[in-house]
């Protein structure tokens, strides 16, 4: 999230934001029309104290625009998970007439030899320009540059927002056929894309910020574990809001989702260091210790000046042990890549990502990836 992550009214909530499953939970109840759309609102991201929209570039002109969410088609799911009837059936987020999901085709790169699946996971919080959107092309190059499995996506907003938008967009990114949830209702909502069925999702809510929420999404990988997949978008505005909302989230996941089934929490979290006090909280939940991702040079920072470690992708013990190094073209990043086009070499190996992507006007983040290889028994 960084340049743009800002807090301002509560945006209106449409009908469709759906039951409640548990305490703080919103899911999309399933209709396709957004009759409660926040469109015409006033902006939710103009630099109030709590969040001021900027968090390496202040004075940036990107905070204050509102394209979300909440126009007049939802481009969340139509049937979705997340009911409380809802046990990830197949009429779920994910089945081919689902406006937000689609055909997952060919189910991922598994391993010849059968017994194991490779998943690559991304955070991203790419938009660029001045709407907190996707519009401009630059992020949604940098994600099909690196071909993610799973992408905890943040300022999820193409376009009108509408279903066929969001989906070109999922197309352009990350391949034709791939599910997605996106929380409605949001100025710059959370999402999850997949390459895997997205059996059950919903939106818990953050406590601390009016413009979205936590997205989370239950993925049936191959084998025989779930992946729960959180995307998160932490406040620029204190330390100890971040950890504040950290506290809520790990509230959700013990409460949710089960010790059993692989964990992963990404996104923007606008840390400022590793040593924050909301990391030291996301420890009770999943595995923070280095070593950490990097980029060509070797430099870790993920904020337009590669300064602070903004980005994260987390997953729990369980998964952790599978961490593959993630291999791109004839590059091999062992512990996960940073992805800073501006430094990449050679860029075709990240085709059709341009160097000039990662250094878009008002482009938020660096990407995030790590690869883990989990067996298929």
């Amino acid at each position: 999230m960084a340049l743009a992550c800002g807090e301002g009214e509560e945006p209106t909530t449409p009908p469709d934001s759906g039951t409640s499953a548990d305490a703080g939970t919103r899911t999309d109840a399933g209709t396709t029309e957004d009759a409660g759309s926040d469109a015409g609102q006033p902006t939710e991201d103009a630099g109030t104290t709590e969040d001021a929209g900027t968090d390496v570039d202040p004075g940036s002109d990107d905070a204050g625009t509102t394209v979300d969410a909440g126009t007049t088609t939802d481009a969340g799911t139509t049937t979705d998970a997340g009911t409380t009837t809802d046990a990830g059936t197949t009429t779920d987020a994910g089945s081919p007439t689902d406006g937000g999901s689609g055909d997952a085709g060919t189910g991922g790169e598994t391993d010849t030899d059968g017994g194991y699946t490779q998943i690559r996971l991304m955070a991203a919080n790419l938009t660029s320009g001045n709407g907190q959107d996707y519009d401009p092309g630059h992020g949604i190059r940098l994600m099909a540059g690196v071909k993610p499995d799973i992408v905890m996506i943040q300022e999820f907003n193409y376009k009108s927002d509408s279903a066929a938008d969001i989906r070109s967009m999922v197309d352009q990114a990350v391949g034709p056929g791939f599910y997605y949830y996106r929380e409605t209702g949001a100025q710059i909502p959370n999402g999850i894309i997949s390459r895997y069925p997205i059996v059950e999702s919903g939106e818990w809510t953050d406590a601390k910020v009016s413009n979205r929420d936590f997205a989370w999404a239950r993925i049936d990988i191959p084998g025989p574990k779930d992946l729960w997949a959180v995307s998160v978008h932490l406040l620029t505005s204190s330390s100890s809001n971040r950890n504040a909302e950290a506290t809520q989230l790990v509230g959700y996941i013990k409460g949710k989702i089960p010790n059993g089934d692989y964990l992963t929490i990404g996104g923007d979290f606008n840390t400022d260091s590793r040593s924050e006090s909301c990391i030291t909280t996301f420890r009770q939940v999943v595995d923070t210790a280095g070593p950490h991702p990097v980029d060509k040079n070797g430099k870790d920072g993920t904020n337009a000046s590669r300064s602070k470690p903004y980005d994260h992708v987390l997953v729990d013990s369980d998964l952790r042990q599978y961490q593959v190094p993630t291999v791109i073209g004839s590059s091999t990043f062992n512990n996960g890549l940073v992805l800073d086009s501006r430094v990449y070499t050679p860029i075709s190996e990240i085709y059709p990502a341009l160097n000039s992507d990662s250094g878009a006007s008002s482009m938020q983040h660096m990407g995030v990836i790590k690869t883990y290889r989990t067996p298929n028994f």
